[in-house]
Parts: C-alpha cells; structure tokens; sequence
C-alpha cells in the first residue's frame, strides 16, 4: 500500500515521519484518499449515531449545559456553529434510514448528507438518496438550496392567513407568560425588522433551539431595551428571603407566585426597596438602592471576561451571582460574586447545581449529584460500540459518485421532488 519512511537516529527532528514517501504513486494516493473518505463518512455516521443518543438523554444537560452542541463544543473541541450542525443531522437519521444506510456505508459524505437532511421527507427520501448517490457534491448541494426555496415558500403560502389583528397574554399553569397574537401586513413587518435587529444580540447557543427561541430572546431583549433598566417588581418578605419555604409572600406584581429560590435568584443583582407594611398595606418605603454598585460591577465583567460556568461560552446579557446569598449573610464584594448567564444562574438557584468560591482560585462547580463539573475527558463505557454497530466494506469506490458530473436538470428534479411531495404515502 503506502511507503513509510522512518528516520535513522539523528535525523529525526519529529519523531517518525507518517506522510507517504515521494515514490508513493499516484494512483496509490487516489486510493487511500478514496478509501479514507469513505471510512471516514463511515465513521461519522457511527459517531453522529452517539450524538442523537446522548442528546435524547441529554447527558449534556447533566453537566448544566445548554444543548448538545454546548457539551460537544467544550468536550470534544468542535465550534459551536460546526457543533450545532453536527447535532441538527445526528437528529435527522433517525427519521431517514435511507439516508443513514448509505451514509453508513460510506456511500454518501457528511456534506451530502448535511444538505440532505435539510430538505429531505419520507415521501422524497427514496429519490434523493439516489440522487445523491449520482450527484457531485457540488451539484447535490445546488440542488437541495433549490429545493428548499421551493419548499420554504409553499409552506409559507400555505400557512397565510388574513385574520383580524390580535394580541392575547396570560399566566399558565407554570408560571411562564404565553403570548399569542396576529398583525396586519405591515405592522407585523415593522415587528420583524425590530426582532431581526435584536436577534443579532441573541446568545449564539441559543439558535440551537431554533428560530422559535431565538424570537423568544430577541422579543424579551426588546422589552428590556437591552442594556437598559427594566424594573420587575417582586413582593417578598424577609423571612421567605432567607428561607426554603413561602412565610407571607413571594410573588411578581400582577403575577404568580415565586419559589423563594427564585426570588433569590432575582435578588442576586438587583435594585432593593424596602416597604413597611401592616395588614397588607404600606406605611413607608425605603430609599431604591442597587445591590451592586457600578464600579464594583465593572471590575467583576473586567475579571470574569464571561460566564464561570464551565464550558459556557456567553459574554453578553450576564448576572453578577452572590456565591454566599446577601440574604443569607453573604458580602456583596467581588470574593464572593462572581457572572452567570442566566441559564446557568438559574440552574445554580433553582436546578440543583452548586457553586463554592475558593480564596485566589477558580470556583468549584457540583452537578446535583455531587460530580465535581471539570474538563477533565470522562470515559463513558462505550468501549462495545464499535462491535455493536457492526462494520461494512468499504473501498476506494464507495463514495466515487455514480455519475461523472454530467448537467444536472435542477427545475426538473426539483418539479419531480415537490410532485412526490404531494403524493399520498
């Protein structure tokens, strides 16, 4: 196959050299190039296989992560966009075997089948994988943006509706606010131009979730106008403050009720007024003072450069968290704060997780089970995978396409793909 050459003692400034000797043959190269791309499909499938696994039992969530693409960007080192990738196809084979078969028999590459599955149903699959199996890479990608242009505005004409503007809100049962409404054409044009400006400020895991949550955040980073003071009042008395259970009160003005470990998680970074009631009625309110003053808040961002969580990687839109609860006793001083985002802060409040600061050190993070949350590679016993999926044969050819990259009739395969769209399964 392919000539290695070692270096003789003395001459070695790397170690051995690994890369095929200059009388390796052209030929030879094609067919490791050929054969290694097709393994290397192969063994993508496989992995993306664990990774649909792992995140339908969210692992990731028991290291306080927000998504699997959080957890694969901090444990195996991929980017958070090529992670959130990643995650979005290892979802997909489930649903396309077709796909999936090829794909694991290194007939298709990770790019054909990133395309396919943006695109592909159960009523096209069948002509798409043979599609891909003829096509360049090039050509399959062209085709499949074609083809979801198509689909992407059919299914919007589909959904149009001309209804008469509305805007409902109220309470669930959860406590979470659910808004429903509809806008006239060009208000809700307005609406889209400003949730698009404030998307760009979104947190970037977010967008793992979907469009649907990053309008979520974008609508709530209108409302709070950004940077700027929004003022949430929550009516609490002392003793709920500093305790497990609901003395009098805990709850949002003109809202529901709030665990008090909510309320301390509010409290964490926020301004206090102190009210004097008797019978349910004020008799004095205190002075608005700011739990954390501004210099101290610039020298916390200053050496915190982001959220503590580790493997989190957002910088924008932060908490400053009391380690040790001021209503609790704990100082309101930079020993003892420290930034967290609030998926983590509320995690730290209200999911279990734990935080304790160590004097000139790097807080300690708990999972709710006691695991020390570290970087350090944690063997998950996966060691029988390998012989449990089993393995193809694959060669040089399994992923040579079997057209030679002839014309490609793009309005007519994508005619054909939405007419079997259509088609009764």
């Amino acid at each position: 196959m392919c000539s290695i050459v070692v270096n003789e003692p003395g001459n070695c400034t790397s170690g051995a050299d690994a890369r095929p000797s200059v009388q390796t043959s052209l030929e030879v190269l094609e067919y490791e190039i050929c054969t290694l791309a097709a393994r290397l499909a192969s063994e993508t499938c496989r992995w993306l296989l664990l990774v649909a696994e792992f995140d339908a039992r969210e692992g990731w969530a028991e290291w306080g992560l927000n998504s699997c693409a959080e957890w694969l960007s901090w444990r195996c080192g991929i980017g958070i966009g090529a992670a959130r990738d990643h995650v979005r196809v290892a979802r997909m084979l489930g649903s396309l075997p077709r796909v999936q078969s090829a794909f694991l028999a290194g007939e298709l590459s990770y790019s054909k089948v990133r395309a396919l599955t943006r695109v592909a149903s159960e009523k096209t699959e069948a002509e798409l994988v043979e599609l891909a199996r003829h096509a360049t890479g090039a050509q399959l990608e062209k085709l499949c943006g074609k083809y979801g242009q198509v689909l992407r505005a059919t299914r919007e004409q589909a959904r149009a509706m001309n209804e008469r503007q509305a805007l409902h809100l109220h309470w669930d049962d959860d406590g979470m606010l659910i808004v429903h409404g509809r806008l006239a054409p060009e208000d809700g044009a307005a609406l889209m131009r400003a949730l698009e400006q404030a998307a760009a400020s979104v947190p970037a895991d977010t967008q793992e979730f979907g469009a649907a949550a990053v309008r979520a955040q974008a609508l709530v980073g209108l409302a709070t106008g950004g940077s700027q003071d929004v003022e949430l009042v929550v009516h609490v008395d002392a003793q709920t403050l500093s305790a497990e259970e609901i003395g009098q009160q805990a709850e949002v003005e003109g809202g529901p009720v709030l665990a008090p470990e909510t309320v301390r998680r509010l409290g964490c970074d926020a301004a206090l007024v102190a009210i004097i009631e008797r019978d349910g009625k004020p008799l004095s309110v205190g002075r608005r003072t700011r739990a954390i003053p501004p210099a101290l808040r610039r020298a916390l961002r200053s050496r915190d450069q982001g959220c503590r969580f580790p493997g989190c990687t957002h910088s924008r839109y932060l908490h400053a968290h009391h380690i040790e609860h001021w209503a609790r006793g704990g100082a309101t001083e930079i020993d003892n704060l420290l930034e967290l985002c609030s998926h983590h802060h509320r995690l730290v409040h209200e999911g279990g997780f734990t935080v304790t600061g160590r004097a000139g050190g790097e807080p300690e993070f708990r999972a709710p089970d006691g695991r020390l949350i570290t970087g350090v590679c944690v063997k998950p016993g996966l060691a029988e995978t390998r012989a449990l999926l089993g393995a193809e044969a694959i060669g040089p050819d399994s992923c040579r396409p079997l057209s030679a990259g002839d014309g490609l009739d793009y309005e007519m395969a994508v005619g054909w793909l939405m007419w079997r769209e259509d088609q009764p399964l």
